[in-house]
């Protein structure tokens, strides 16, 4: 069978899988069940039947509004779909059909989840981060990378050093610059990835924000205060270290060292 057509099956997963996410962004910040009930929609609280709940499809057959009220669904449902179909794909021609596959894929859900949530609402939710520690720490027996000790280590570093950062800030300036979010999100991205995933992430990260930062600086005036939420930065270095960390850091050190 073609490569294209056998990426179509990771895709179609992850899409589907994509949809349950969706879910849990909508509920688990409001402290709802992710299992039941099933899928309704949020104005009307008509369910979803099976048919008109296909991901992506649905929501372009149904102009992105509902059947039964014609309230306009968010553009999210179908972004979040497709994004977590695309990582399926990534993770599969990446790591293939493997058990790194699954585990990284679940972990890539998660940042998911937490991505959308801080967004909207600006928090991390503990439920998603601490039983994610615990999962990066208890997968590192089973797979060749990172190993036990660099997934301890980077669960310990990860969670150390945003935890540093952020009594500095608030002794520094009596203000609360980073949640207690953030220490836990990077605590779990190092179990996950270890402390060179930690290295990779922060620093990644760090400077898309203050890319980011800048710009807004620049946009709407020196001196404003926004609250920009953390955790999508670290969820991107995440990522971009799982795909790509072990080619920059070897890159790096050929540089470093004129090897």
């Amino acid at each position: 069978m073609p490569l294209d057509l056998i990426l179509i099956i990771p895709f179609v997963f992850g899409a589907v899988v994509g949809s349950f996410l969706n879910v849990c962004i909508y509920r688990i910040p409001k402290g709802l069940s992710i299992v039941s009930p099933p899928s309704s929609c949020p104005n009307c609280g008509s369910r979803i039947p099976f048919y008109l709940n296909v991901p992506i499809l649905a929501y372009l057959v149904l102009r992105g509004r509902c059947s039964k009220c014609s309230e306009p669904f968010s553009a999210r449902y179908p972004i979040v779909e497709a994004l977590t179909g695309v990582f399926a794909v990534f993770t599969f021609i990446r790591f293939g059909p493997s058990i790194e596959t699954l585990v990284y894929f679940a972990f890539l859900s998660a940042l998911i989840v937490i991505t959308f949530i801080d967004l909207d609402l600006k928090i991390i939710p503990d439920v998603i981060s601490l039983p994610g520690i615990v999962v990066g720490l208890a997968v590192s027996f089973f797979l060749p990378y990172p190993g036990v000790v660099d997934s301890l280590i980077g669960a310990v570093a990860g969670g150390g050093i945003l935890l540093l950062v952020a009594w500095g800030y608030l002794l520094a300036t009596g203000h609360e610059g980073m949640g207690m979010g953030d220490v836990k999100l990077l605590a779990m991205i190092g179990a996950f990835l270890g402390w060179k995933g930690v290295v990779v992430t922060l620093l990644f990260g760090s400077f898309i924000g203050a890319l980011l930062g800048a710009v807004l600086i620049i946009a709407f005036g020196k001196g404003g205060r926004y609250a920009i939420p953390f955790g999508p930065f670290l969820a991107l270095g995440a990522i971009v270290h799982l795909f790509f960390g072990e080619a920059m850091i070897a890159w790096y050190i050929a540089k470093a060292t004129g090897v």
